[in-house]
Parts: C-alpha cells; structure tokens; sequence
C-alpha cells in the first residue's frame, strides 16, 4: 500500500509527499482504511509507530468534509497524558494540517492558562490537551465540546497509571453521543481496562494490534 492508495484529501496528500511519507507503517495501514470510512478503532501500537499522523490524517480529512460551527467550537478533540506528548501532537498536526486552514490549540498544565484560554475562546478546529488543563477549561465553560465529531485519547494505558481515567470517561459523557461522532483510542497495551474503556464509550470498535 501507498499513501496514495488512501485517497486522502488533496490538502492533506500534498502535506504527505512533502514530508516524505510514501508507504504507511503497519498501524498506519491497518488502522487508516477502517478510520477514513468512519470506524471507531482501538489500536495497540508504541510511540513512534506513525499512529499520531494515523489519528490526525483520520481526523483532518473528517473535519475537511464537514463545516466548521459559526459558535467557533472544535471539531476535534486529543488528550494525551503528559504535556510533552500533547506539545509532540500539535507540532505534527501543524505539519501534517500546513496545506489546510485548520486551527488547533493546544492546552496544557503547567504555564500559559490565560493564553491557551484565549486561544480556546478566538475559536479553533483541534483542540490538543492533557486532561487537568481540559477538565479545568471545561468546568469554566471555556472548552465547549457540543460541536466534537472526532474524539482521540492516545496513551489510554497511561491515562490509567497517572489516574486520569475518571477524567476521560468525563470527557466521553459530555461529547455528542456515538452515533454522532468517532472515536479512536490508541495503547501501548489493549489490557482489559483499557478494552472496557473502548467498548464503553466507542461503537463496535475495529481492533487493530501491532
């Protein structure tokens, strides 16, 4: 398979072949057809596997096919557990998104609460966070996720460990229901935690190991 197989959106193929990407890796290639028509998918893969271009080339190509809300609200959502991965995420979706004219946020703990609320409240089609700093934003209204078609939790096996689960099963409850939106849920390990976790919150969830 190449990536011109995929029939991605012109925006995103060029972004593609400008950053030498010509054949997916395994969890590219498996996880991309299900994900591009639509699935919800529970992939095991480790970093460095290609699945953050896998997760952001699957939530792009929707967002570029639906209209962006008049209220400003994102589209998409990722939480990653820590803030180095969230940082790692929205640098490749600045790369991956450069032909396009989506924005994306970035939110995380640590420094800069009132300009990545601001950033949050000018209006953005991704937003990218670690789930203190969401949940913050959320509870002060100021992350509104009614308008959410694509959810992404990345690292779900280390959500578990730092305690965050609570917070992404929060997150779950207060996005549009099922069948409304996707939702893509990547692990180093699928533990059984983990699998309920998908199978609770996701429909019919593609499994894909790698």
């Amino acid at each position: 398979m190449h990536f011109s197989d995929l029939d991605l959106p012109e925006p995103l193929s060029r972004a593609v072949q400008d950053m030498g990407f010509e054949t997916p890796t395994p969890i590219q290639e498996q996880a991309l057809p299900p994900l591009l028509d639509g699935r919800d998918v529970a992939g095991q893969a480790q970093t460095g596997t290609g699945k953050t271009a896998c997760f952001l080339l699957t939530a792009m190509t929707r967002l570029l096919d639906s209209e962006r809300p008049d209220n400003g609200n994102p589209r998409a959502l990722i939480v990653a557990p820590t803030r180095e991965l969230a940082i790692q995420i929205a640098e490749d979706a600045d790369q991956i998104g450069m032909h396009t004219e989506l924005a994306v946020t970035l939110c995380y703990g640590g420094t800069g609460w009132d300009k990545q609320a601001r950033d949050l409240e000018k209006g953005c089609d991704i937003v990218v966070g670690t789930p203190g700093r969401l949940m913050d934003y959320y509870r002060r209204g100021i992350l509104r996720t009614s308008n959410i078609e694509i959810f992404i939790v990345d690292e779900a096996d280390r959500m578990f460990d730092m305690g965050f689960i609570r917070d992404i099963q929060f997150l779950f409850s207060r996005i549009p229901p099922r069948e409304k939106r996707q939702a893509l849920l990547f692990s180093a390990t699928l533990s059984q935690n983990v699998l309920t976790l998908a199978y609770r919150h996701m429909t019919d969830p593609v499994e894909v190991l790698i």
